[in-house]
């Protein structure tokens, strides 16, 4: 069966699933094989629960003319989702980036929508199933697409680009992220260029922060629409920003109050005034879109609990993220302050030296309790400083319950893997 039969298939259901415990009534579930699971296996299951049309791509789970065979799910996911993109031909907006996708993805998302039909990645389905899956999303109702593209290795930015055929780019930093599969911070640069290496290929536009030299100057003969803090000649320029804790922005005399912590998060708001000033949005709906932004889903979060103020940024870390939010809680008018730090993955061969660097760098500068999580790489980095070590998560329990902390602003932060908002529960 033709790609464009499987469009007209696809058109007639309201919803594409990969996942038989979200099947809908009228859904198409495209079968995709996992690492520990054959999701043929539950072609039946969905059609029992409301499918309308199931992609396998094993004959032995054919059923009848509700099945559509093809030689493999995944590669028609994603051819299907391509198709589907030229089919609307609406605008779409990609963005990628070592660090603030996501938040800066959900800024652009309620600042645009206040004049647009906005679509967006929901949470961070950025991958090579996550993008196609943003983008069957989509429909004829759909003015502007939003997608969040995610990678580890070289060819994926590429590759996601090829699928989802963006009109407008963004990339929000280059920073120490997936050092292991990139090869090095050199590699995440080349990476997540790909991006600018497709945008300029086909005469599309980027959005350009001028005051991060790299993409000044990698984006330089390229047709960009520019915000900064330093040049009065961008699009967009930023006459203040503050934070205490949280971002404060004025700019064409507007002030801007946000709900996000710390300095580091400007420029995901930045961006966002950026894409909504190019889309006319008007300037006091940009202001209302951002101050009624709350971030959610352990990404910068001021939460209190007990006497505690807490501020959770427990979705995920690297090196350049966990600087930069540690500089942002030192720099906090605050008293009686305590973080708690847990591994960074993926950073291969550099992870002993960049844990090393984090402890240093507080040795330094930090004058409050520190506390560290993780048997893989603060064991190691830890050891000759004088901060406070737990081998586990449970370790760190015990001692939680035993000291019961009180009235103190503490910083939760660490890699999706340590899943240190379980923090919550002891304090």
């Amino acid at each position: 069966m033709t790609i464009q039969k499987i469009h007209e298939l696809f058109l007639t259901c309201t919803k594409v699933s990969i996942d038989t415990r979200k099947i809908e009534h009228n859904s198409f579930f495209v079968a995709i094989k996992g690492e520990r699971f054959d999701a043929n296996t539950f072609a039946k299951e969905a059609l029992e629960k409301g499918a309308s049309y199931v992609v396998i791509d094993n004959s032995d789970y054919y059923m009848d003319d509700r099945t559509i065979l093809v030689e493999d799910s995944l590669t028609a996911l994603q051819e299907l989702a391509q198709f589907h993109r030229n089919y609307l031909k609406l605008p779409i907006i990609a963005l990628t980036g070592s660090n603030g996708k996501t938040t800066t993805k959900e800024l652009i998302n309620v600042v645009l929508s206040k004049k647009y039909n906005t679509v967006a990645t929901v949470g961070n389905l950025n991958n090579h199933i996550g993008v196609p899956l943003t983008l069957l999303s989509f429909t004829s109702s759909t003015e502007i697409g939003i997608v969040e593209m995610g990678a580890n290795h070289q060819k994926e930015i590429e590759f996601l680009c090829e699928i989802a055929q963006p009109d407008y780019g963004y990339i929000t930093n280059f920073g120490k992220a997936h050092l292991e599969g990139f090869g090095g911070v050199e590699g995440v640069i080349k990476g997540k260029s790909e991006m600018y290496a497709y945008l300029k290929a086909n005469q599309k536009s980027v959005f350009v922060n001028l005051d991060d030299e790299i993409q000044n100057v990698k984006t330089i003969d390229f047709n960009r629409i520019t915000f900064s803090q330093k040049d009065m000649n961008a699009a967009v320029f930023i006459e203040n920003v503050s934070a205490n804790p949280f971002v404060k922005i004025k700019t064409s005399g507007i002030e801007i109050n946000s709900h996000l912590i710390g300095l580091y998060n400007a420029n995901n708001i930045n961006a966002a005034i950026t894409i909504g000033n190019y889309f006319e949005v008007p300037l006091n709906d940009i202001k209302d879109a951002i101050e009624s932004y709350i971030p959610e889903n352990n990404r910068s979060q001021l939460l209190t609990k007990g006497s505690n103020e807490i501020i959770l940024d427990a979705y995920n870390a690297n090196p350049s993220s966990m600087k930069v939010a540690l500089e942002n809680f030192i720099q906090l008018d605050k008293v009686n302050k305590m973080v708690v730090i847990g591994d960074m993955y993926e950073l291969g061969e550099e992870s002993l030296a960049e844990h090393k660097a984090i402890v240093d760098f507080l040795n330094k500068n930090g004058s409050f309790e520190c506390h560290f999580v993780g048997k893989d790489f603060f064991a190691n980095a830890v050891q000759k400083s004088n901060f406070h070590f737990y081998p586990s998560f449970e370790d760190f329990t015990l001692y939680l319950r035993a000291t019961k902390p009180e009235h103190k602003t503490i910083l939760i932060k660490g890699s999706r893997g340590m899943a240190l908002e379980r923090v919550l529960d002891y304090i």
